[in-house]
């Protein structure tokens, strides 16, 4: 079969930055997908992808012409149906066939085969491989179809008439077959071998591909475009390396992968200039610049060495003049007005303290349900001074404060016009205010851990008001039933759980999960119902999810997680004692002997843990409670002293006398004080031996 290479361009008028990159991969993607379903490529074919602000494409090696024909083996009915008693074709099965292109000619070569507990008929047919032409044009609509568009457009078509519905307006459709155009149709366009180059700095116009492979590097030559997002993406990051270097002083570019992808997505063909700007802006805390420069501008700050903040920055534009000093100067002008905002609000906000804004959070909404910011301010207190008392009460007086002022930023200029900056400005306005580091870290951390792997509060003040911040808001929505539901999250309940989480762990915190939930439900008084029970179970599922991601087996977590210990802090050693355990040769039998123990006491229910021993009859039961004095004591000072693997290692000396006990006594005796002293003993066993974690969660 001969095959030649493939190549399909979509330009459009300017796209979706922040979305350039996911649209061109799944448009590449999707096609590709399409003709390999349709027998249209070869097992090595090999695709790429192209996505610029003006074009999404797709290359694909090796595809052929038309597709292999088929053999399609379609069942038509039961042998009942399609042939009478004398063996002839009934009208029913002659119509079918006839349906299918096929005659009375046919029946004799139909099939026989059973088809569950009838025989049916089959009939054998060759179905022709698709050609190019059918093949492509399908794909292109599925992939047109499955784009993951932000928002669709309606435009209407040369026509007047005609109305499409797309990303952006489409002007352009090119499909080489080697050199060959084939005539495919999409959003009203039709197919060519040509298409537009870079806006200002194209060579011609149009551009014309003379096959499928010159694509990528006619568009180069004569159209000024890199096509390709990956191959833009590492010619920017060259140059912002190359224009730091000439900087000099070991200045680098911000590492910032979604600004990057955002700026690739923005430019054809990139040329990245340095800006400066007046040094008397980096009085302001350099997270403003830095966050008005990426957010509002799309410029690379420079940073020195030490993180600070330069006065240089760069720029990436998508023209090349010879003489660049008005691109800079432009740059440099659009800039200066956006940090003068910057150095005003940071002039503007330090007039008023923090304390004498707390009144105003009586004036933001948080929740039509749970009321103002002022009023979770005073629920987050309360829970922080009770976690506060619980951990150290000398605490109390600096937690106080820092939960008190924390949200007060919300209504400074700063963050009104930059929310992301959210603590951050509450820290600097805090020390402007003249309070201690202590206090105005808090301030700042109590936002922590704001996404997976972010760092955790620096001191115990901030990590005491961030679990009373994320606790108030898991108790609040709880009790009002506002849940996450399958993908969505809108008060990130999820994130808040797994904040929790590991600061209880990371940190080891002598707190019980329940006791921290139940401290925090009474502050909302009649606002919610009681969410203790759901939102702790929310939490350990959270925590067992988290620990599995970790490398822990499921058997592991769910023994560990099953006791639901209270100290999380705990859990980790408690999984390693698992693991230790489970190697162990005894581990199997005691296991299977945890998991037989627990169906017996529960079936026999509200079994006192109390064995006499005047009633120990048989030998085994004799053996069985002289292991448990010996062992037990032992391996619960060990527990008791968290050495949680040498605890089980020690009650793994159970296993002879317990597989001795069940060989060779009757459990439920007919004598009902010989089986309560038995079931007793076992409630002993079954108590010594899951202080740790619930073994039989670990039988096969």
């Amino acid at each position: 079969m001969t095959t030649k290479n493939l190549l399909v361009e979509l330009f459009v008028e300017e796209l979706p930055p922040k979305a350039l990159k996911k649209l061109g991969d799944a448009f590449a993607v999707v096609l590709f997908e399409q003709l390999q379903a349709q027998g249209l490529t070869a097992a090595d074919s090999v695709l790429t992808s192209f996505a610029s602000p003006r074009r999404l494409g797709a290359h694909v090696t090796a595809v052929a012409a038309q597709g292999a024909d088929k053999a399609v083996s379609q069942k038509l009915m039961p042998v009942s149906v399609g042939l009478d008693a004398s063996g002839n074709a009934t009208p029913a099965l002659l119509k079918k066939l006839q349906a299918l292109g096929a005659d009375a000619s046919a029946v004799a070569g139909l099939k026989r085969a059973p088809d569950g507990k009838a025989e049916a008929l089959f009939y054998d047919s060759t179905v022709k491989g698709a050609t190019l032409v059918e093949g492509l044009q399908k794909a292109l609509i599925e992939a047109i179809a499955k784009l993951p568009i932000p928002k669709v457009m309606t435009y209407q078509l040369a026509d007047g008439w005609s109305d499409v519905k797309f990303v952006r307006p489409a002007h352009g459709l090119v499909a080489l077959h080697g050199s060959e155009v084939v005539a495919i149709e999409a959003l009203g366009l039709k197919a060519g071998n040509s298409t537009r180059g870079h806006r200002f700095e194209a060579a011609v116009d149009p551009v014309v591909l003379k096959d499928a492979d010159s694509y990528a590097a006619t568009l180069k030559e004569d159209g000024a475009v890199i096509a390709s997002f990956a191959e833009r993406k590492a010619e920017i990051e060259q140059q912002l390396a190359a224009a730091a270097a000439k900087v000099g002083g070991g200045v680098k570019a911000i590492d910032d992968d979604a600004l990057l992808d955002e700026v690739t997505a923005l430019v054809e063909r990139p040329n990245v200039l340095v800006c400066a700007f007046e040094k008397e802006f980096l009085d302001v805390p350099q997270e403003c610049l830095i966050l008005t420069m990426k957010a509002n501008q799309k410029y690379f700050p420079l940073l020195e060495v030490s993180g600070k903040l330069s006065n240089q920055f760069l720029v990436v534009s998508n023209i090349s003049p010879a003489d660049a000093s008005a691109v800079i100067g432009g740059n440099e002008r659009v800039v200066r007005p956006r940090l003068a905002d910057a150095k005003f609000f940071f002039d503007q906000d330090r007039k008023k303290t923090l304390a004498s804004r707390v009144a105003g959070l009586d004036k933001v909404v948080y929740h039509n349900k749970l009321g103002s910011q002022g009023e979770r301010v005073q629920r987050v207190r309360a829970i922080a001074e009770a976690i506060a008392n619980r951990l150290n009460p000398q605490l109390v007086g600096d937690v106080q404060r820092a939960a008190e002022l924390a949200k007060t930023d919300l209504v400074t200029d700063m963050v009104g016009e930059f929310p992301e900056l959210q603590g951050i400005m509450g820290r600097y306005y805090a020390l402007n205010d003249g309070l201690s580091a202590n206090v105005a870290d808090a301030i700042e951390d109590h936002y922590k851990p704001r996404f997976a792997g972010d760092e955790l509060p620096r001191n115990d003040v901030g990590v005491v008001v961030a679990l009373a911040d994320k606790l108030e808001t898991l108790v609040g929505m709880f009790g009002i039933g506002n849940l996450p539901t399958g993908d969505k999250d809108p008060f990130a309940l999820r994130r808040h759980a797994l904040g929790v989480i590991r600061m209880l762990v990371e940190k080891d915190l002598p707190l019980g999960l329940v006791e921290l939930v139940e401290a925090a439900q009474p502050v909302f008084g009649d606002k919610i119902q009681d969410a203790v029970a759901a939102l702790v179970d929310f939490i350990y599922d959270r925590f067992a999810g988290s620990l599995r991601e970790q490398g822990y087996s499921a058997q592991e977590v769910d023994a560990v997680l099953a006791l639901r210990p209270q100290r999380l802090g705990d859990v980790a050693k408690r999984l390693a004692a698992v693991r230790a355990f489970a190697a162990l040769p005894e581990a199997p039998a005691l296991a299977a002997a945890n998991k037989r123990i627990s169906n017996i006491l529960k079936k026999a229910q509200d079994v006192d843990a109390h064995v006499s021993e005047l009633l120990l009859k048989e030998p085994a039961e004799i053996a069985l409670y002289a292991a448990l004095r010996d062992l037990v004591p032992r391996a619960n000072a060990q527990f008791e002293a968290g050495d949680y693997t040498t605890s089980l290692q020690s009650l793994a000396a159970l296993r002879a006398p317990v597989d001795a006990f069940f060989d060779g006594v009757m459990v439920n005796a007919e004598e009902m004080d010989l089986r309560l002293n038995r079931q007793g003993l076992l409630k002993s066993l079954h108590d010594a031996m899951n202080r740790v974690a619930d073994l039989s969660k670990l039988a096969a």
